[in-house]
């Protein structure tokens, strides 16, 4: 097995580094927070600086909160790309713009270094479980290298298209889930005004087409006032910012993304960013006067 480089220990990162030492993975991490460090260190891994992880990893893996930070590690002083040689594979799975992807391939690609864009949908549990969508952009050569580090981490991994096209996935994926618990929120809401038991109501429809992953993720959530994150609203509240400027400059209207991206922003007012994103229902409570709240299981 090749080395790997892991910089990023965060909600995501570090159960999914977990699982890589857990399979045996030669494992060098990084963060800024050192408990975690000693924490992956204490399983198994080693650690070093990014210029540690550039000479001694073949493949370097990283997950961060921006698509700023990524450059800043792997292009600022010290960063990673300062002690990389030709051959090595970079993959960002971060939540980044498409541009900031493409632009990380361009640099890379200089130095002889490969990068594949991998951003994930699945959230915390499925960081846990190991069980993580993986939307992959780049070349062919450089995604079939990083296929086995994938399969350990996710339940599949998708080569989509040439460099960016896994941050393009990866949007369209969060307008999907953030419409989508939106939309259960102002469903649970309605239920709850009208005097009906939102967990109740939940149980009747998920066997029928409203049925998805994210109504048996978050309605539940929802109706025991369950809001400690797996994924952030503040986290999402970036995502659909890089959403619509993409959109724009490619001239694509989003209007129910742009309301979305405005429910956050009221969110974000009133003091709910870090909660998990199931917290959109709170948006619509306070429109409706009511609480969506159930005591059936």
């Amino acid at each position: 097995m090749s080395k790997v480089g892991f910089i990023g220990l965060g909600i995501m990162g570090r159960p999914m580094a977990t699982n890589l030492v857990k399979a045996g993975q030669d494992l060098m991490v990084s963060d800024l927070n050192e408990t975690l460090v000693k924490e992956l260190c204490d399983m198994g891994a080693s650690s070093g600086s990014y210029a540690d992880i550039a000479r001694e990893c073949d493949l370097i893996i990283t997950i961060l909160p921006t698509g700023a930070i990524v450059r800043e590690v792997l292009f600022g002083e010290n960063g990673v790309a300062s002690a990389l040689t030709a051959g090595k594979v970079v993959c960002d799975m971060s939540s980044v713009t498409p541009g900031e992807s493409q632009e990380c391939y361009r640099r890379l690609k200089e130095i002889g270094v490969g990068f594949v864009d991998a951003p994930v949908s699945g959230g915390e549990p499925g960081a846990i479980a190991g069980t993580l969508a993986i939307m992959c952009g780049g070349d062919q050569a450089d995604f079939d290298r990083l296929k086995p580090v994938f399969e350990i981490m996710g339940s599949s991994a998708l080569l989509i298209g040439s460099s960016g096209a896994g941050s393009v996935t990866k949007l369209a994926n969060q307008i999907m889930v953030n419409l989508n618990i939106a939309a259960v929120s102002e469903a649970l809401v309605l239920a709850t005004k009208a005097g009906v038991d939102p967990m109740k109501v939940y149980h009747a429809v998920r066997g029928g087409l409203a049925g998805s992953t994210v109504l048996d993720a978050k309605a539940p959530m929802m109706c025991k006032r369950n809001f400690k994150p797996g994924g952030t609203i503040r986290v999402n509240h970036k995502d659909i910012k890089n959403v619509l400027a993409t959109a724009h400059e490619i001239d694509v209207p989003l209007p129910l993304t742009a309301q979305l991206f405005e429910i956050q922003q009221a969110l974000k007012v009133s003091g709910h960013m870090d909660d998990d994103h199931s917290g959109y229902v709170q948006y619509f409570e306070q429109l409706a006067g009511v609480t969506v709240h159930s005591d059936e299981d």
